[in-house]
């Protein structure tokens, strides 16, 4: 069976304009659940379709080959077109047996729910598959009437067995439902039940903070492609010790390692920055000798000059490899689209980086993340 998967992304949005390119917790809102099907690796191909060249340019830069954009036809990115519409045309052009509807509004969605759904999808020889969250709420009509309960015989909650609600982040169809039946349900329908918070979908501005603080509490998987790595001076190309001379000059120790896992991502075509906290004629001098131009010393205000960066390079915060080791450095963690920190890091750091290296600052954690990311891109040369 050839299992793919569609994101139909629109270039207009009456709700919120532009939402699909805008950054959620650092990312464009369509980059959270399409990432999260490519690491499932459920699907031998993931598509997006898209009326809007802003997005497919988007798309591109931020998963590469891994995901084939395709271009959407004026008649089904109207406001009043149905998914449907878009899933008939893609059939016509993509063939498939299984075809997962990605909707980029439900950004809470997890690898595991793709593959939960579709341990389901086979193990029951299911039609079709919709997600849902328990829902264990009592509901009336306008006129007076209860839909759920008997108001006569009140349950207590935790002896309610309520309802499912769809909350719309996947659906899973098999090519001949959805040719039959001009839809994406039907036949014999199951259900994969999700994490309640998956009910919040992103439809207007109230949803985006809170979105944004639940994504930003969650582990993440990362799939993008990095294009350029800012790293942190004191306790990441450092050990973080100080060394003074006589004279009360501060020195510090660097490996040499991580200076060559930078000049590899340059070679790559990488931009590269180093950013501190402190002004120091020693890092200053090690800058120089790697012939490094984006060196910020004496940096107050490391998120603002993460953002000037990112609009110098041209590039979105998801396209962004930070590493650091302590506070002054969460902000920009929780930004970027890969974040790295040594092994030595604050809690609060090692909490929330994509990875935490093996080797400690000044001692190889730099070098660690440069290979992965040349890995990542495949130039691990």
């Amino acid at each position: 069976m050839r299992w793919v998967a569609l994101m139909p992304l629109r270039g207009g949005s009456k709700s919120i304009p532009g939402k699909n390119l805008r950054p959620l917790a650092g990312r464009p809102l369509f980059a959270w659940s399409l990432e999260q099907a490519l690491v499932s690796d459920c699907f031998d191909a993931v598509y997006v379709a898209t009326d809007a060249p802003a997005i497919a340019d988007a798309v591109t830069r931020a998963f590469g080959s891994e995901v084939t954009v395709l271009d959407r036809s004026p008649e089904t990115a109207t406001d009043s077109a149905s998914s449907e519409s878009v899933l008939l045309e893609f059939q016509q052009r993509v063939p498939f047996d299984v075809v997962g509807l990605i909707q980029a509004t439900s950004p809470l969605t997890r690898a595991d729910d793709f593959r939960q759904a579709k341990a389901r999808f086979l193990a029951e020889n299911l039609d079709s598959l919709l997600t849902a969250v328990e829902f264990k709420r009592f509901l009336w009509r306008p006129d007076a009437t209860a839909i759920n309960y008997d108001p006569g015989a009140r349950p207590r909650r935790q002896d309610f067995d309520g309802c499912l609600m769809e909350n719309g982040a996947f659906y899973l169809t098999r090519s001949e439902i959805l040719r039959r039946f001009g839809n994406r349900l039907g036949g014999h329908i199951g259900i994969h039940t999700m994490n309640a918070n998956t009910a919040l979908e992103i439809d207007d501005p109230s949803d985006w903070d809170m979105a944004e603080q639940l994504l930003l509490g969650q582990p993440r998987t990362v799939k993008t492609v990095a294009r350029a790595l800012i790293t942190d001076v004191d306790g990441t190309l450092t050990d973080g010790g100080m060394y003074y001379d006589a004279r009360g000059e501060a020195m510090k120790k660097f490996h040499t390692r991580d200076a060559h896992g930078l000049q590899r991502l340059r070679e790559q075509g990488l931009k590269v920055a180093v950013i501190s906290g402190e002004t120091s004629a020693s890092v200053a001098a090690r800058v120089a000798k790697l012939q490094l131009t984006d060196y910020y010393p004496g940096v107050t205000d490391k998120l603002k000059l993460l953002h000037d960066l990112a609009q110098k390079w041209k590039l979105e915060l998801d396209e962004i490899a930070y590493i650091g080791d302590d506070l002054s450095d969460l902000a920009c963690i929780l930004n970027v689209g890969h974040a790295f920190c040594p092994r030595d890091a604050a809690p609060e750091i090692r909490a929330r980086a994509h990875h935490v290296c093996a080797y400690p600052g000044g001692a190889g954690a730099v070098r660690e993340a440069c290979d992965l990311l040349l890995k990542q891109s495949g130039n691990n040369r």
